[in-house]
């Protein structure tokens, strides 16, 4: 089919390529996986596609949480994880030119040997690629201070559709400019189309200079993750900005120790990390303004952390957390986001969700920024516990969509979140969203039935 190509129609590598970490999202069954090493040969995969009307479905490291990258029938998995070279970092002007296969931190590694640094640091980001953060604008531990993926992205190349005989173009969008205002802001709008308008071959960031000093971390305990709540809206108050703020519940805690053995303590019901990246006095005078914003809205104890080791094991603990509960059970993720003064009522909505639908929910956050990742907790196997699991999942929500937030925050709709997303959006602005796909890809070839879902839906 595509000569020339590394192509694989093994039924067992598909079935491994056919779906990204999403519990229960449905995954087709592809006909082949292309591993595509240039543009030219995306190219050439996408002008033969388009031809024989076979669906394309890209993906990186399948890290994602939404069911973006799963296959649909009969459709060709273009991998490009093998698209993973770094290819200029620019020190001048302070921005990376790489292939949507490299790591997040393998970037980062590169970029720091230059005294630079790439902020954008989704918990995944040991295994998951520039390309899958491009398609979700990923966000991260340090997006409150510093900003989520399309914070940084400057310039892309993509191989798009258009007008019959037109799909397999290459086109650049963006700038390679810190400014750049001439025509629409296409770069934008690919940030975060998880694979729906065409393949993101080329990328350009920006960088910042490396942070000068080890931050500090402010360790805040609390009975319950509604009182954490109280002390993230508390910081939001007093006009504290850090360059985190995570949440963890006592549940994640004991799960990482159990698996990782990190010397954690986990005696608190909920833990809030705050990192501190100000230099010298200023930062000083920060961290000790944040232990006191927490001790106000009731921590049975909050401290700056002198343990460099114990610090680091808290944040790895805040990374790990996903994994080690799902050594546990099948974990339906949420990423729901809303105002950060409504951070105390949705975590308070979200265990009563828990509690009246009998599911254990563990809770994690980028709390600093109101996005909230409640993890579902399944038994394997137990068809009624999955049932009522689901329909908390749909009730938290509609309460992040109440309190007006959204449903996705940063891992996006893929499949899980279709529904939620046209309960969020109105119909005026899902049709306009309609209208984008169809106008650049009126066959629907890339990554059909994901975000806004078949035409018709």
């Amino acid at each position: 089919m595509f000569p020339g190509i590394d192509t694989v129609t093994d039924a067992d590598v598909l079935a491994s390529l056919a779906h990204d970490e999403a519990e229960w999202a449905a995954v087709g069954k592809p006909v082949a996986a292309v591993r595509a090493r240039t543009t030219a040969e995306v190219q050439a995969v996408v002008r033969e596609c388009a031809r024989r009307g076979i669906p394309v479905v890209t993906r990186g490291a399948g890290t994602g949480l939404s069911g973006g990258a799963n296959a649909v029938d009969g459709c060709v998995i273009l991998d490009l994880s093998r698209m993973n070279r770094i290819l200029r970092i620019d020190t001048d002007n302070m921005v990376a030119v790489v292939q949507p296969g490299v790591v997040n931190d393998d970037l980062k590694a590169a970029v720091a040997e230059h005294g630079l640094w790439y902020p954008p640091d989704p918990a995944s980001a040991p295994w998951s690629t520039l390309g899958g953060n491009v398609a979700t604008n990923a966000g991260g531990l340090c997006c409150l201070k510093y900003g989520v993926t399309r914070d940084y992205v400057l310039a892309l190349e993509a191989v798009v559709g258009g007008p019959a005989g037109e799909y397999g173009t290459a086109v650049r969008l963006g700038h390679n400019t810190t400014k750049g205002v001439a025509g629409y802001d296409l770069t934008a709008l690919f940030v975060g189309s998880e694979g729906t308008l065409g393949v993101i071959t080329e990328i350009t960031v920006r960088l910042r200079p490396a942070r000068r000093e080890s931050p500090r971390t402010v360790v805040g305990a609390f009975a319950d993750v509604v009182a954490a709540g109280r002390a993230v809206a508390e910081t939001t108050r007093r006009g504290l900005l850090p360059a985190a703020l995570e949440l963890l519940d006592r549940m994640t805690l004991r799960a990482v120790e159990d698996w990782k053995h990190l010397g954690l303590s986990a005696d608190a019901e909920a833990l809030l990390l705050a990192q501190i990246d100000s230099p010298g006095a200023a930062g000083e005078q920060e961290a000790a303004a944040m232990a006191d914003a927490f001790r106000s809205a009731g921590a049975t104890w909050a401290e700056q952390s002198t343990d460099e080791f114990e610090a680091e094991a808290l944040f790895a603990a805040r990374r790990l957390a996903y994994p080690a509960l799902e050594r546990l059970s099948p974990v339906l993720t949420e990423d729901v986001c809303v105002p950060r003064s409504a951070v105390p009522e949705m975590l308070s909505r979200i265990a009563e969700i828990g509690a009246r639908h009998d599911v254990r929910i563990a809770s994690i956050a980028h709390a600093g920024d109101g996005n909230l990742h409640p993890l579902i907790m399944v038994p394997a196997g137990d068809d009624a516990a999955r049932e009522a699991a689901q329909a908390a999942f749909e009730e938290i929500l509609a309460a992040a969509i109440g309190a007006g937030g959204t449903v996705t925050g940063e891992h996006g709709v893929g499949l899980l979140k279709r529904g939620g997303m046209r309960r969020e959006l109105s119909p005026s602005v899902l049709a306009m969203q309609r209208a984008v796909k169809e106008t650049f890809d009126p066959i629907n070839l890339f990554n059909p039935g994901k975000v806004i879902g078949d035409p018709g839906e």
